[in-house]
C-alpha cells in the first residue's frame, strides 16, 4: 500500500472512530469531519527570496448532539487515548447545555442521489512542483512588473506563489461516509509605486486553478500587476455627479458577496435580512440569471457534498431578476418549516452578455470604471450600504485619468434593479465568477 492510501485510510479511520467514541459515550448522533492540508507558500521581494513556508496541519471537527442538545468542538490530537478524552468532554459539555429541538443530523434522505461525476478537482502532477520552480515563477513575476512602461516609479515588487492539498473525511452516525481530495495553485504579485505628490499607490494582480498547468505564467500576472499600479499614478478625487458605472469583474465580486449572507438561512429565521419574504419576488435587474452549479469541472467551488453532506444539486438562485431560493442547512430549514438547500454557496453560473469589460466601455460616451472598492459597510438588515471606489473615468468610449478617493452608497433593493448589462467575462478565480457588471444611474460623491 502507498504511503498515500495509507494516510488516507488512517484519516478516514479516526473520524469513524470519533463516531464510536462519542456513541459510546453517550452521544444520541454524531458527525466527524477529518481534515489535512498540505500549504506551501513561497515569497520573493525586490529581487530576493522573503519568506517561504511549508505546513501540513490534521485535525478532526466533531459535532456531537445529546438528547436535543449540541456542541461543536475541534482538535488537532490524534492519538487514540487523546481522543476518547476529548470526545468525553465534548459530550459531556453538549449535555450541560440548553435543550434545542431543533438540532438533529440531516435527514438520511438528503444524502441519496450524490453525483458520481470526476470533478478534476485533484492535480495528478502536484508533486512535480518544486521549490525551483516555484522560485523561477515568482522571479518572472517580478521581471515582468519592472519591465513596464514606466517603471521608473516602481519602489517595490513582492511575488507570491502558492499551493495547497487538502484531503477531507465526512462521516455521520445516521450513514453517511464522503470524502474528498483537491488542490490548488495561486501566483501573485503587488506592485507599490511613487506619484509626483508623494503618494504611494498600491495594485496587485493574482491568477489560480486546480491544476497547475493551468495557471497563468509569473509573466502574466507581474505585467498585469505592474500595468495596474503604473496607471494609478497621478490618480486624484473626480467631481460628484450621477453616472454609470462599469464595474470590472475582479472587483463586482465585492458587491456580489454582499448579498451572500442576506441570502442565508441564519439571517432569514433571525429577521437579520434585507431579503426576507423577497422569495418568488423581482429583486433585482431582470438582466440577472444566477445558478448555483455545483458540478464546473475544476472549479473553486465545485463539490458532491456540502458540509453537512446534503448531496450537491444544481438549483437556480436568480431567475431573471426573481429571486427563487435562499441558502438553508437542515438546521434552519427545521426552524423555517422548509426543505433545506444546502448552507452554502458552491459556483455561481450567470447567463452572460455578449460583451466583455473593454466593448461595454467603449459603448459609453460618460461613466466611471470602478476596478477597485476600498473600505466601507453594507449592513444586511436593511440593505444600505457606503463603499470607497476607485479606477478610471470613462470618456467618449475610452478610459481616461484615474480617479481615486470617491464614495458610492445606495440600498441593495434599488441598486441591483438599476443593472443595465452583464458581461460576458466571469471572474475565473473565484467561486463567485462574476463578470463585468453595468449599473446606471449611481451617484458618486467626490469633489
Amino acid at each position: 500500500m502507498s504511503t498515500t492510501m495509507k494516510q488516507t485510510d488512517d484519516m478516514l479511520s479516526i473520524a469513524r472512530s470519533c463516531i464510536e467514541i462519542a456513541k459510546k459515550g453517550g452521544a444520541t448522533e454524531a458527525s466527524a469531519a477529518a481534515y489535512r492540508v498540505r500549504n506551501v507558500d513561497f515569497q520573493w521581494r525586490d529581487g530576493k527570496p522573503e519568506k517561504v513556508e511549508e505546513s501540513t496541519t490534521r485535525g478532526v471537527q466533531l459535532a456531537v448532539f445529546a438528547d436535543q442538545r449540541y456542541a461543536v468542538v475541534s482538535t488537532s490530537d490524534l492519538r487514540r487515548e487523546a481522543l476518547e478524552t476529548f470526545i468525553g468532554d465534548a459530550v459531556d459539555l453538549a449535555k450541560s447545555l440548553a435543550k434545542d429541538p431543533f438540532r438533529s443530523l440531516p435527514d438520511p434522505e438528503l444524502y441519496k442521489g450524490q453525483s458520481t461525476v470526476d470533478l478534476g478537482l485533484e492535480d495528478p502532477k502536484y508533486d512535480t512542483v518544486t521549490p525551483e520552480l516555484r522560485q523561477r515563477i515568482a522571479k518572472e513575476a517580478e521581471t515582468a512588473a519592472r519591465a513596464v512602461k514606466g517603471n521608473e516609479a516602481i519602489l517595490s515588487v513582492t511575488s507570491n506563489v502558492s499551493d495547497t492539498l487538502t484531503e477531507r473525511f465526512l462521516v455521520s452516525s445516521n450513514g453517511f461516509a464522503g470524502k474528498r481530495r483537491d488542490t490548488s495553485f495561486f501566483v501573485s504579485a503587488q506592485v507599490s509605486v511613487k506619484d509626483k505628490d508623494g503618494r504611494r499607490p498600491e495594485d496587485y494582480s493574482y491568477a489560480g486553478a486546480r491544476h497547475f498547468a493551468e495557471v497563468p505564467g509569473g509573466a502574466v500576472i507581474g505585467r498585469e500587476a505592474g500595468e495596474r499600479t503604473i496607471a494609478r499614478l497621478g490618480a486624484k478625487k473626480g467631481e460628484s455627479a450621477e453616472m454609470t458605472m462599469v464595474i470590472d469583474n475582479r472587483a463586482s465580486g465585492r458587491m456580489l458577496g454582499f448579498l451572500m449572507g442576506p441570502l442565508s438561512g441564519a439571517s432569514i429565521q433571525q429577521k437579520r435580512s434585507f431579503l426576507e419574504g423577497q422569495l418568488g419576488k423581482q429583486v433585482f435587474s431582470d438582466k440577472i440569471t444566477i445558478v448555483d452549479d455545483p458540478f464546473i469541472p475544476k472549479a473553486f467551488g465545485s463539490r458532491l457534498f456540502d458540509a453537512e453532506g446534503i448531496s450537491a444539486k444544481t438549483r437556480p438562485v436568480v431567475e431573471a431578476g426573481v429571486l427563487k431560493s435562499y441558502y438553508i442547512d437542515s438546521y434552519y430549514g427545521r426552524k423555517l418549516g422548509v426543505a433545506p438547500t444546502s448552507g452554502s454557496a458552491s459556483n455561481l453560473r450567470w447567463t452572460l452578455g455578449d460583451k466583455n469589460r473593454d466593448a461595454l466601455v467603449a459603448g459609453l460616451q460618460d461613466g466611471i470604471l470602478v476596478t477597485s472598492f476600498l473600505g466601507g459597510n453594507s449592513n444586511g438588515l436593511t440593505g444600505d450600504f457606503s463603499l470607497g471606489v476607485q479606477g478610471f473615468r470613462i470618456r467618449g468610449g475610452k478610459l481616461a485619468e484615474p480617479v481615486g478617493e470617491m464614495n458610492i452608497s445606495g440600498n441593495h433593493l434599488v441598486f441591483w434593479k438599476q443593472l443595465a448589462a452583464v458581461g460576458n467575462d466571469p471572474f475565473p478565480y473565484s467561486a463567485l465568477r462574476t463578470p463585468t457588471l453595468v449599473f446606471d444611474g449611481v451617484s458618486f460623491a467626490g469633489v
